[in-house]
């Protein structure tokens, strides 16, 4: 496992004097099905974005706020990775994008009735923002409802 002791020491640095957020408490929803009955959509921190689709913009300073929606019914191999973070090793989800966005294992558990369904959508985020404020005021809110529009019951997040 890793250990913050192995990253750069400008990353070491940044952790020991970076202003983290504290949730207190943190937003939650109890669950009121069970998983093998609930809708499920991945929201991922990978920028992780379709063919067609723009890039994610690494000059925005503070990070790129926005997000790209991904329809269920894609081939996942085909997901461009534009995360601007030199902090993680990219080339796992270079080798394979479900380490970014696991559609494929979604697909896998409903077949399985490990899930209800798949949603429709799923959602990609930049990762490494350091300036959330946009992405809390803004962002999540227009995410959240995209979520409730697709009558998602469950949302994987999948960090990067």
């Amino acid at each position: 496992m890793a250990k913050v002791s192995d990253l750069p020491l400008k990353y070491r640095t940044m952790m020991a004097v970076y202003p983290w957020r504290k949730l207190n408490p943190v937003p939650s929803t109890a669950m009121t099905k069970p998983l093998s009955e609930s809708r499920v959509a991945i929201v991922s921190s990978g920028a992780l974005v379709g063919p067609q689709q723009d890039p994610f913009d690494e000059t925005i300073k503070g990070g790129d706020w926005s997000y790209r929606v991904l329809d269920s019914d894609m081939d996942v191999q085909t997901l461009i990775e534009t995360h601007r973070s030199d902090a993680f090793d990219h080339s796992g989800v270079a080798a394979d994008k479900n380490m970014g966005l696991p559609l494929d294992r979604l697909r896998e558990m409903a077949d399985a009735g490990e899930i209800g369904e798949i949603a429709p959508r799923h959602i990609s985020l930049m990762g490494s923002i350091t300036a959330p404020g946009r992405l809390v005021k803004s962002t999540l809110p227009q995410v959240a409802q995209l979520l409730r529009d697709d009558a998602v019951d469950v949302a994987l997040m999948v960090p990067l």
